[in-house]
């Protein structure tokens, strides 16, 4: 009796053994596949908020994803000051839906120390946005040495000393007033013919001349090739001499310095806006590389709509814009 009361209690048992070690194993393994889609669940997350993030973020026009080697390479400092947040963003809409080709172009806005509490904060939001501003080590100033603190930088803090990166850095180096439009196809087409050694192109001073060797570029846009950058930086000329009209300090460093002898005229394909008429206007027409003295929007706004910048508007049921 005793002996078949045991074997039942064992016919009992051995089966709830059987069937609690089954369903633990039928645990281990949900909790397996339930953490896999956990983690796979995170893991497409983290991909679409990337992807979200990625096309949210301002791209340099100069960051071409289809550069090569063989594109000219050019650095384009806007001098500005610490306060137009504005005029900056507005900047970068202008400079941010242009696509030229066959040209790798970084764009800058460059000013001096900062020097009150919402500069700290407001422009360190823009460097961790847009990472396109450079500030120099200067006092804010327009004709006290800012240009030269500018291109006196470059060579420190761009040229590559263990060949990581291409030699030049850039090709050329261009000085740009935050109330000039530039026209980066048109520009970098200009540029394509040009040496890339001893180059300083620009709109030529005086008005009424021609002639890019009898004084020195305007200040609304000049560019220079490498090397001039890397002079300013080792020559004492232009560090006895900083004072004075920007554009004709630089000029004057130049003629001095027997720089320069690859000379473009921009003219007049660079141009002061229309109004008032001057010596040194003109007319907005097709073939342009720049315009100066935008002071307003209204001047924005006419130049925009001549040259049909919003063109490339793609329709869409989200909004309408006749």
């Amino acid at each position: 009796m005793k002996s078949s009361r045991f074997y039942g209690r064992r016919s009992f048992l051995l089966p709830s053994i059987f069937f609690i070690l089954f369903l633990c194993a039928l645990a281990s393994i949900n909790e397996i596949r339930f953490d896999n889609l956990l983690r796979f669940g995170r893991c497409s997350l983290s991909s679409i908020l990337s992807n979200n993030t990625s096309h949210q973020s301002y791209t340099s026009p100069t960051q071409d994803q289809n550069s090569s080697s063989d594109d000219i390479r050019i650095l384009i400092g806007i001098l500005t000051l610490p306060d137009q947040y504005q005029r900056r963003h507005f900047l970068r809409m202008i400079y941010g839906t242009q696509s030229p080709v066959g040209a790798k172009i970084d764009l800058k806005f460059v000013f001096c120390n900062l020097t009150k509490e919402d500069q700290k904060v407001l422009v360190a939001l823009e460097i961790m946005r847009y990472d396109d501003i450079m500030i120099l080590d200067c006092k804010e100033n327009m004709n006290k040495g800012k240009t030269y603190t500018f291109f006196s930088s470059l060579p420190e803090l761009f040229n590559v000393s263990d060949g990581s990166g291409p030699y030049p850095p850039y090709h050329y180096v261009m000085k740009l007033d935050d109330d000039t439009y530039l026209r980066l196809g048109s520009f970098v087409d200009s540029l394509r013919p040009l040496p890339r050694e001893d180059l300083y192109y620009g709109y030529v001073i005086p008005c009424s001349s021609m002639d890019p060797f009898v004084r020195y570029m305007s200040g609304m846009g000049y560019l220079v090739s490498w090397d001039i950058a890397e002079w300013i930086r080792e020559s004492d000329i232009p560090k006895q001499h900083l004072e004075g009209p920007e554009d004709k300090v630089f000029g004057e460093w130049l003629k001095e310095g027997r720089r320069g002898k690859n000379r473009h005229n921009a003219k007049w394909s660079m141009y002061n806006y229309p109004d008032p008429p001057t010596r040194c206007t003109h007319e907005l027409w097709p073939d342009t590389v720049a315009v100066h003295l935008l002071k307003n929007q209204e001047k924005w706004i006419r130049t925009l709509k001549y040259f049909n910048v919003t063109n490339g508007l793609k329709p869409s049921k989200l909004y309408h814009i006749p």
